[in-house]
């Protein structure tokens, strides 16, 4: 018999607990009930129950303590955290000690059952050794997987020379039990800012979500899955075309129960994205991409609300607004000039806000477009791909968290910019070797008539990139620094040798007498002569 302990200072809480489902039925029972965290402790180290159902705040310990400390005392006790507070922090402490799941105040029967059986499943797993229950649940583990490479394969796959399957096929090599009757893709997406806050509590939002979807849906159709896909959920519906209004209606409850979630996680947006209704499964396609664009809608319309019927076009129908970034990128990338990129996103995003008509999913391709370009003139001047490619990582990590258009494109601008820093930055440490490469150049054939063209070859620039690099790194021009160069070995020459001005003007890579004492005086302020009287 599963034991469990139930804290809540709340007495009417508690009863509700203990006589809200047959503890029994389902081989649990109550050994304890505790009106504070120190009794509930007490509780534990007496008893150490398999499950620990506990508000989150109450005198003594609090619930988070009592999580904490009861994991000290047995490891594998199974938290449920009760709660009517919304402060999220509470929750995500809750959820990295280890909480299984939770409950929002009024408490539900159905609710409080279904994550006990969750547990009770659970722990059936661990215990049982090889059985038929377990190959039973193996079985129906490999068919989820099977159910889930539908979408896969069929919807999220880009191959454009797909086969039409007939209805019989997809349930024989998916294991659906389709129907005749309407098909209808939906999405529901998650939006939330700091992907580390919310890391560990994910599984159970999305269970959750699951949960309430097939208990809202799944006796109105003939066939519902549900796949997620990072922080995407794709439900696919089979259903009688009369159903139409109903489905419509319940799909407005479930995003109404799927919000109250946020009371526990606040930071997360809800949106439902409901492609259109096709009667032959294999334009089932032409739903999911109406979803999609209904949930790239949410940048401009908002989040928590239910999003269909949106229009769009190509997004690529009004190439001008591309080309000119593309342009304007390019030209910021060969001088490696930061504010100019910052400049042309300014522009960029000008453009793209001031277009009323956009929709939302014109607006997140135009953004992957200009950064996809933005990496491919990276890559055009031969940037390291090893940096190009933790560039478009960082990027396309984070862009399907964005939940608004303002936000896609900070999301967008902030990354040119660090990326440019990160390329600028590394663009100078591959620069500094081939700078001090050209000056030992320079020192060991002054002698020689060398040019810039020469040294740049040498070095591997083109002549107008390796000047700019020069003056750059070094504060001179490149034939300033020849000359001068040139002056202070004529200048060791004067004092140290008894060779004449002119055979020290051959000797430093000078073949003009008169332009070697001009360049001389202009160096020194002294003519050659006058120097080694000086000096010598």
């Amino acid at each position: 018999m599963c034991k469990v302990v139930v804290a809540d200072d709340e007495i009417k809480v508690c009863q509700l607990i203990c006589n809200l489902i047959d503890w029994k039925a389902i081989g649990m029972e109550i050994v304890g009930v505790a009106n504070n965290g120190i009794e509930a402790l007490e509780l534990i180290k007496r008893f150490e129950p398999d499950i620990v159902i506990t508000d989150i705040r109450m005198p003594g310990y609090d619930g988070l303590e009592l999580i904490k400390y009861g994991k000290e005392i047995k490891e594998n006790i199974d938290f449920i955290i009760i709660s009517g507070y919304s402060h999220f922090e509470y929750a995500k402490t809750a959820i990295k000690y280890g909480v299984i799941d939770y409950l929002l105040k009024p408490i539900k029967k159905d609710e409080l059952l279904e994550i006990l059986n969750k547990i009770r499943e659970k722990n059936r797993q661990k215990s049982e050794k090889i059985s038929n229950e377990n190959i039973g649940f193996n079985l129906q583990k490999d068919l989820k997987k099977l159910r889930s490479l539908f979408f896969v394969e069929k919807l999220l796959n880009n191959d454009k020379k797909k086969k039409e399957v007939t209805l019989e096929q997809y349930n024989q090599n998916y294991y659906f039990k389709f129907q005749p009757g309407i098909f209808q893709i939906f999405i529901i997406k998650l939006d939330y800012e700091n992907e580390e806050q919310f890391e560990n509590s994910l599984k159970i939002i999305k269970d959750k979500i699951v949960s309430i979807l097939n208990k809202m849906l799944k006796h109105e159709c003939f066939e519902m899955e549900i796949y997620f896909n990072n922080s995407r959920g794709y439900c696919l519906l089979n259903y009688e075309e009369a159903n139409k209004k109903i489905i419509r209606k319940l799909l407005k409850n479930c995003l109404d129960e799927i919000i109250i979630q946020k009371n526990i996680y606040g930071g997360i947006k809800f949106t439902i994205g409901i492609g259109m209704t096709v009667k032959d499964i294999n334009e089932l396609e032409n739903s999911m991409i109406a979803a999609e664009a209904a949930i790239e809608q949410r940048l401009i319309e908002g989040t928590d609300k239910i999003i269909e019927n949106i229009q769009f076009q190509s997004y690529c129908n009004d190439n001008s607004l591309i080309i000119d970034f593309t342009n304007n990128i390019e030209k910021t990338i060969e001088i490696l000039d930061l504010n100019g990129a910052i400049k042309v996103c300014e522009l960029f995003k000008d453009k793209l806000f001031k277009n009323a008509n956009l929709s939302g999913y014109e607006f997140f391709n135009f953004i992957k477009e200009a950064f996809n370009i933005f990496l491919i003139v990276l890559k055009k001047y031969q940037l390291d791909s090893t940096i190009l490619e933790q560039i478009n990582e960082s990027f396309y990590n984070r862009l399907e968290l964005c939940s608004s258009a303002s936000q896609l494109f900070l999301h967008f601008e902030r990354h040119i910019k660090e990326s440019f820093e990160i390329v600028i930055k590394n663009k100078e440490q591959e620069d500094i070797r081939p700078i001090r490469i050209s000056k030992q150049f320079i020192n060991e054939n002054y002698m020689k008539p060398i040019t810039l063209k020469e040294v740049s070859d040498y070095v591997g620039f083109n002549d107008s990139y390796f000047s700019y690099l020069f003056k750059k790194e070094n504060g001179i021009t490149f034939l300033d620094y020849l000359s001068e160069v040139r002056m202070n070995k004529a200048k060791e020459l004067l004092k140290n040798t008894d060779l004449s001005v002119a055979e020290i003007c051959e000797r430093v890579g000078y073949n003009d007498l008169k332009y070697f004492v001009k360049s001389f005086k202009k160096f020194t302020g002294i003519k050659p002569s006058e120097y080694r009287k000086l000096f010598s």
